[in-house]
């Protein structure tokens, strides 16, 4: 008879969409800290095109609903709905260089939707972050993951845009 472990688990893994491993820890991923650090990039390129940098004191009602509520549920819609829906078809599984079809296809979408409350450069500029969004549910295989990312860019683009 064999005795049971006493040592903690390892991250808890999943099959993802497409079949293959994932972990459901990203902050443990040093790729995912990457993408991280790819926030400031985005934020550099929204004022290298031309977008105004924010003088005015920021109003907390509207950090807290650009910055938590609203990446949440475009999080829980886009990517938890549409890209996972999309990532059903085999076509739109394929990668080029690590983006998927359907990646591809709800980043679309999600620049398009918010080109009713934001210029057409703004929403053009949004498909960056959101494949990035997009590779990270599909490598972490959780929403934590592109949240996470979306309520950190969102939080720098508020202070310094908004």
């Amino acid at each position: 008879m064999t005795q049971p472990s006493t040592r903690p688990e390892k991250a808890s893994v999943a099959g993802s969409v497409d079949g293959t491993q994932r972990t459901h820890r990203p902050w443990t991923d040093i790729q995912f800290w990457l993408a991280v650090a790819a926030g400031p990039l985005c934020w550099w390129l929204m004022i290298a095109a031309g977008v105004n940098a924010r003088t005015d004191p920021l109003a907390w009602k509207v950090v807290a609903l650009v910055a938590i509520v609203s990446p949440v549920l475009e999080e829980i819609v886009f990517r938890g709905g549409l890209q996972t829906a999309l990532l059903t078809r085999p076509l739109l599984r394929r990668a080029c260089w690590g983006i998927t079809g359907a990646n591809l296809l709800t980043s679309i979408a999600f620049a398009a939707v918010h080109l009713i409350s934001q210029p057409p450069l703004w929403a053009l500029l949004i498909v960056l972050p959101s494949l990035v969004f997009g590779w990270a549910l599909e490598r972490h295989n959780t929403l934590l993951s592109p949240i996470g990312l979306h309520v950190f860019y969102n939080s720098g683009f508020i202070i310094l845009f908004q």
